[in-house]
């Protein structure tokens, strides 16, 4: 079954549908709320918490991008436990293992022992630098460099103007790079490299 039809159940309560959705997108939701909140306790409450309100809010999904209307439930989830915290959590480094399902983007099979150990020691680089922008920096700059948004999408999924977007994406993207080069210039080969990236901007 499509996932438009799986939608389609889900909005008439049909919750053995709504469960495929929430199988083929828990990962994703996970991952985006992990890099943004830093604390994978945190992030697994948030994910539960998003998928919830997702099925009560169904009857106001009209269609199109259903990862994208469920990336901005949980993006939304996220500000509310930020607000809740007013402060900026801290990453737990003693949680984060090689076998952290947020190291996929940077994980490949075949890599060998050494190539998998500098890629995850990069990952702790960037997770350490990522929990070190303010909230909605970080969260612009998961969306679009981590999640592959353009600036359009994140506008729609965070609610605010392009302009706002780009300037924030920008202002972030410079901090990370410099946090980067500062604390891992040598562990970055050219794919990873900010300043490379500019493709994810459309």
């Amino acid at each position: 079954m499509s996932e438009e039809s799986l939608v389609q159940q889900a909005q008439k309560g049909d919750i053995v549908a709504f469960n495929h959705l929430v199988v083929q997108h828990q990962e994703m939701v996970f991952n985006v709320a992990y890099r943004i909140m830093g604390d994978p306790a945190v992030a697994e409450d948030v994910t539960q918490e998003t998928f919830i309100t997702a099925y009560q809010s169904l009857g106001g999904f009209r269609g199109g991008s259903f990862k994208s209307w469920l990336i901005r439930v949980a993006t939304n989830r996220c500000y509310d436990e930020l607000r809740r915290r007013k402060r900026r959590p801290q990453t737990s480094l003693d949680e984060i293992t090689d076998e952290n399902e947020s190291f996929a983007f940077l994980r490949s099979p075949a890599d060998g022992p050494e190539t998998h150990r500098q890629r995850v020691e990069l990952t702790l680089v960037i997770e350490r630098c990522l929990q070190g922008l303010p909230d909605d920096q970080r969260i612009v700059a998961v969306l679009g460099d981590v999640e592959g948004y353009d600036y359009q999408e994140i506008a729609t999924i965070t609610r605010v103007s392009l302009g706002t977007v780009k300037s924030r994406l920008s202002r972030a993207r410079a901090k990370l790079r410099d946090c980067l080069q500062q604390t891992g210039g040598e562990l970055l080969p050219p794919a990873y490299r900010l300043e490379t990236r500019g493709h994810q901007a459309k």
